[in-house]
This record gives structure tokens, C-alpha cells and sequence, in this order.
């Protein structure tokens, strides 16, 4: 069930996160939103107010471990609990690997990866001591299906993938349940900022030809989440029918 829970979401001010923060509210849960674009983020949190839901707007750079334990902090003490940990921010920063875009590599690590291990840092301690949480990670696509231009990408997505196996695997004790999320083409910013015109165009190109809306990867986060609690939806794939 998700009315009633209270769900801290990173990555909020556009995109997957975003929608996923107005249908879960919709849904009756109470959401803190994170991310680094704070006018945009307020925003949505007093739309989603003065629809009748309950949010909380918060900056939160994930790279940076005392944000996230912030965010999480923030959301207890608006929401008097958390029980899900949407681990959604994320940047693309694909090129060939001959552009030795070593700069953009560490970016992504930074954020697609440590951001996500910030989160858990955050959370896991809280989750164990009320005996109960949900960690949920946005990955994609293309840690199943490897491409060129998508080589460190990809790469930080399928270490979050591992990392969440793992974390899957340590907790059989029934108090935490962990889900990832695997969009394929979904019509969000997130290849707006490539370096290479010709791979930037190229994305958004495909992105508008066949991109999913982010509401559906948002229906299939709140799908995870509404599950009973002695049910675990370990891995969900969601991309276009006409994505190869």
C-alpha cells in the first residue's frame, strides 16, 4: 500500500523523478524531494501541496554523503518516518571512449554511483532500527544491452545493479526489500547535456522518436512500491515496444 508511507526521492525536479513524486502523492504518500535545482523543486512541492498531497522540498547534491543523510533526516522529522528511498538522480555523459572524456567519466561515477551508495549510507541505518525500508534505484537499459558511446555509462548502472543484488541478498531477514528500475527511451533531460553534438543530437533524436512518457517509468516505481510487504519486485524493465 502506498498511502500513508512516506517516500524521499532524489533527481525530483524533472523527468522520472518528478513523476514519480506527483503520482505517489497522488497515491497518498508523503514525499521529500531532492535534488539541486531548488526553485524548480519548490515548485513542484507546492503544487503537489495545493493539490492536496504532502511534500517537502530539500537541496540535496547526492555526490555529497552529508546531504543525503540531511535529505533522509529532513524527511523523518516532516513525515515522522521513511519507508522508501528512490535513488533516482543520474547523469549521461556518453561519447566514444577515444574522447577520453575522463572528467565526464568521473562524473558519472560520482553521481550514477556514489549517489546511489549515499543514499543507502543514509537510509540502511534507519530502515534496520524500524525494521522495515525499500531502497529503489533508477539504471537503465543499457547495462543489459551494451552499446558504443554508452561504455561508462552503462558501467555505473550495472555497478548499481550488482551493489543492489548484493544488498538484496543481505537482507533475507524480511526487513528491507530493494528494486531497480530499468528504463529504456523515456522523454526526459537526461541527454540534454552530452558534450558531442553529434551524440547529443543523435539521443535526443531517438529520445523523440520513441521515447516512453516518465510517467510510465513512474507507474512502474509506485507498482514496486505497492506491492505487499512480503513481496519483493527485484528487477522491472520498462522501454518502448519499438526500442530494439
Amino acid at each position: 500500500m502506498i498511502k500513508g508511507k512516506t517516500v524521499a526521492i532524489t533527481g525530483a525536479s524533472s523527468g522520472i523523478g518528478e513523476a514519480t513524486a506527483r503520482l505517489l502523492a497522488h497515491q497518498g504518500a508523503a514525499v521529500a524531494l531532492g535534488a539541486r535545482r531548488t526553485e524548480r523543486l519548490a515548485t513542484i512541492a507546492e503544487e503537489i501541496t495545493q493539490a492536496g498531497g504532502r511534500a517537502l522540498a530539500c537541496e540535496v547534491d547526492v555526490t555529497r554523503g552529508e546531504d543525503m543523510q540531511r535529505f533522509v533526516r529532513r524527511a523523518v522529522e516532516e513525515f515522522g518516518a521513511l519507508d522508501v528511498l528512490i535513488s533516482n538522480a543520474g547523469i549521461s555523459r556518453i561519447g566514444p571512449m577515444s574522447d577520453l572524456d575522463v572528467e565526464g567519466w568521473d562524473a558519472m561515477i560520482d553521481v550514477n554511483l556514489r549517489g546511489v551508495l549515499n543514499g543507502i549510507a543514509a537510509a540502511l541505518p534507519l530502515f534496520r532500527t524500524q525494521g522495515h525500508g525499500h531502497v529503489v534505484t533508477t539504471v537503465s537499459t543499457s547495462g543489459l544491452k551494451i552499446v558504443p558511446t554508452q561504455a561508462v555509462y552503462a558501467g555505473t548502472k550495472n555497478a548499481v545493479r550488482t551493489t543492489l543484488e548484493a544488498l538484496r541478498q543481505e537482507s533475507t531477514d524480511g526487513t528491507l526489500r530493494t528494486t531497480t528500475i530499468s528504463p529504456g527511451f523515456v522523454q526526459t533531460e537526461l541527454v540534454d547535456n552530452v558534450a558531442d553534438d553529434a551524440t547529443r543530437e543523435e539521443a535526443q533524436r531517438r529520445m523523440a522518436e520513441m521515447g516512453i512518457p516518465a510517467e510510465a517509468v513512474a507507474r512502474a516505481i509506485a507498482f514496486a512500491i505497492d506491492t505487499p510487504e512480503d513481496v519483493e519486485i527485484g528487477d522491472l524493465t520498462i522501454r518502448p515496444t519499438r526500442q530494439n
